[in-house]
């Protein structure tokens, strides 16, 4: 019984740690300069043998 409410302690801190990770990295966000960048001018066209497979 203890193992499994460490286990449950374990993973909900987890959780935890992984929105905050995620709610920082938005508060850094510079959405200006992610839309330059997918704007930019690209530089050559895929090859044969770069498609995705089915």
């Amino acid at each position: 019984m203890n193992q499994f409410i460490n286990q449950a302690v374990a993973e909900k801190l987890a959780v935890l740690n992984t929105v905050r990770f995620f709610q920082e990295r938005q508060g850094r966000a510079d959405m200006v300069r992610f839309r330059q960048t997918l704007n930019r001018p690209g530089g050559e066209p895929p090859q044969a043998g770069d498609e995705l497979p089915a």
